[in-house]
C-alpha cells in the first residue's frame, strides 16, 4: 500500500509544493464566484470520499471548512467528538488510527497535543490533516497565505510582523516565511517567544526571521501585521498574562509603523480590546473575514492535494 500523503506541518513542504497549493486554492476560489455555497464542484473530484473530523476542542472555523470544502469537492464528513469516541475512554490513538483507516478515506484532527497527531499519523493508512495542535496551525496559515497573496499580489520578498504571545500560529508562520521566502518578525515579551528548537530550524532552513521584545521594530516597514489571543491553547488565563501582553496589542499606533498599504490579520475568535483594538479589527486595513473565508478555499486544496495527488 502506498505511503498517505498527510499534511501535519508547512515544514514537511517544498516552496513548490506550498506555492501550487496556494494557486489551487485561489483558483477554486474564483471558480465558484457567484454560485451557491453548495454546489458541488464540476465532475464531484471526491466523490464518494469520507473525511473523518476528530475535535478534542471546540471548534467554528476548522469544524465548518473542512465540512464545507469536502461536500463542495462531492465527498462527505463524518464529525467525530473525542469524548464521543473511544480514544475518550483509554482506546489508544494508534488503534484508532487502524480503524478509522477501515472506514474513511481522510482523517483531519483538531488535536490538544502535537504528539496525539503525529501517533496518527505514524498509524494511519489513510491521510492525515493536521487541523490544529498546541504546536502548529498549518491550514490556518495557508488560508492566510492565500489572502496575504491575493492582497499584495506575491509573499516572496514581504515582511510580516507578529505582536503577542508566539503560539502555534506562529511557528506555522515561521514554518511559511522560511520556505516561500518572505521576512518574519516576531514581538514577544521574554518567556512568550518561539521555542529555540522553532527558531534553530528557521535558521538552518534559510529563513529571515527576527525575534524582538519590541513591537514596534517589527511592525515598522512591515506588509502585514498578524496577532492571536492572548490565552491560546493548554494555556491558563491570568491578569498577570495580559499585564505581560498589553504592550503588544496591535493599535492604530502600531499599523501606523508599517507600510501605509499594510494588512491586518488574525485568525479568530478575536477579543476586542485584548490583543487587538476595536478600532483595528474593524477598521479598513482588517481582512479577517477574507482570511476566514478563504480557510474553505485553503481546505479544498489540503484535501484535493492528500486524496487526489494533484
Amino acid at each position: 500500500m502506498a505511503t498517505p500523503r498527510h499534511f501535519l506541518d508547512l515544514s514537511d513542504f517544498s516552496a513548490d509544493v506550498l506555492a501550487a497549493l496556494i494557486q489551487h486554492g485561489r483558483a477554486m476560489k474564483d471558480a465558484r464566484k457567484g454560485k451557491p455555497k453548495g454546489m458541488v464542484e464540476p465532475g464531484r473530484p471526491l466523490d464518494g470520499r469520507l473525511l473523518a473530523m476528530i475535535f478534542e476542542r471546540p471548534s467554528t472555523r476548522t469544524r465548518v471548512s473542512f465540512d464545507v470544502a469536502i461536500r463542495q469537492m462531492g465527498g462527505e464528513p463524518v464529525l467525530l467528538s473525542a469524548g464521543d469516541m473511544q480514544l475518550g475512554r483509554g482506546e489508544t490513538i494508534a488503534d484508532t488510527a487502524r480503524v478509522l483507516s477501515r472506514y474513511v478515506d481522510a482523517i483531519m484532527i483538531r488535536a490538544a497535543s502535537h504528539a496525539t497527531l503525529t501517533e496518527l499519523a505514524a498509524n494511519s493508512q489513510v491521510p492525515v490533516i493536521n487541523g490544529l495542535t498546541d504546536f502548529s496551525h498549518p491550514c490556518q496559515v495557508m488560508a492566510d497565505l492565500i489572502t496575504l497573496e491575493e492582497y499584495k499580489g506575491k509573499l516572496k520578498g514581504l515582511t510580516v510582523a507578529w505582536s503577542g504571545d508566539s503560539c502555534n500560529m506562529t511557528t506555522s508562520w515561521i514554518h511559511a516565511a522560511a520556505r516561500l521566502g518572505f521576512t518574519m518578525r516576531v514581538a514577544s515579551p521574554k518567556g512568550f517567544q518561539p521555542s529555540a528548537d522553532v527558531i534553530a530550524w528557521s535558521a538552518q532552513n534559510g529563513g529571515n526571521l527576527l525575534v524582538t521584545q519590541n513591537p514596534d521594530e517589527a511592525a515598522t516597514g512591515a506588509d502585514c501585521i498578524v496577532t492571536d489571543t492572548w490565552a491560546s491553547m493548554n494555556v491558563t488565563d491570568s491578569a498577570d498574562r495580559h499585564q505581560q501582553l498589553q504592550p503588544y496589542q496591535v493599535t492604530a499606533a502600531l499599523m501606523a509603523r508599517a507600510k501605509p498599504d499594510a494588512i491586518f490579520m488574525h485568525c479568530l475568535p478575536a477579543h476586542r480590546g485584548e490583543e487587538v483594538t476595536a478600532q483595528v479589527m474593524d477598521g479598513p486595513q482588517s481582512v479577517v473575514f477574507d482570511e476566514a473565508e478563504n480557510r474553505v478555499h485553503a481546505q479544498k486544496a489540503i484535501l484535493g492535494w492528500c486524496l487526489k495527488g494533484k
